[in-house]
């Protein structure tokens, strides 16, 4: 059975957030597909690397990667998915105010399927309403927004992640490790050492 995740992100996504995401669900069998509102398989996004330098009280903007896309946002079943993960970075803004996202989020959420978000992706999530009452968290400038939306705010370490039912969420990049673990958990992938 074809295993298919939907990432949806856009211009100046958090770059570790998107593609090394899209590359660990790759690695144990997924079928990614990378999609953007306005934007078809093929089209290109501009990513940004998030990060702090010493003496600046919040992070930094870099130029990030340019990653091509790989299906039509238009084209979105989301009955063909068995996940959707929402990325961090600038594109968590204009995200939130795309009402055919907005639908996508709240029908995953509706079914019962797996969802994640890092960082800035829980804006997403608390413009669909859907965190009323989870627990979540998110990059901490985000937890005016996820308490407003009735989320119950984990003020968790930056490399750990949580779970509340069908959603996992996670502060920033370093919890990919923990982040990808719950989430493949979640969608029903146990991996196993000899």
């Amino acid at each position: 059975m074809t295993r298919n995740i939907l990432i949806i992100t856009g211009d100046y996504t958090e770059d570790y957030e998107t593609y090394a995401v899209k590359q660990m669900l790759e690695l144990v069998g997924y079928n990614v597909h990378l999609v953007s509102p306005g934007k078809k398989s093929g089209d290109f996004i501009v990513t940004a690397i998030h990060d702090f330098l010493p003496g600046e009280q919040t992070y930094t903007e870099l130029k990030g990667h340019r990653i091509q896309l790989n299906f039509d946002f238009d084209k979105v079943d989301t009955a063909t998915y068995n996940g959707l993960f929402l990325p961090g970075g600038r594109c968590s803004e204009f995200l939130r105010l795309n009402d055919r996202v907005i639908e996508i989020v709240k029908d995953f959420n509706t079914n019962k399927k797996p969802i994640a978000a890092v960082c800035h992706g829980a804006q997403v999530l608390t413009a669909a309403n859907i965190v009323s009452g989870i627990k979540c968290t998110a990059y901490p400038a985000c937890r005016p927004e996820v308490q407003q939306a009735g989320g119950i705010y984990q003020d968790i370490a930056v490399d750990d992640a949580v779970v509340d039912g069908h959603i996992v969420s996670g502060k920033a990049w370093p919890c990919h490790p923990k982040l990808i673990q719950l989430f493949i958990k979640l969608l029903g992938t146990n991996i196993t050492h000899n």
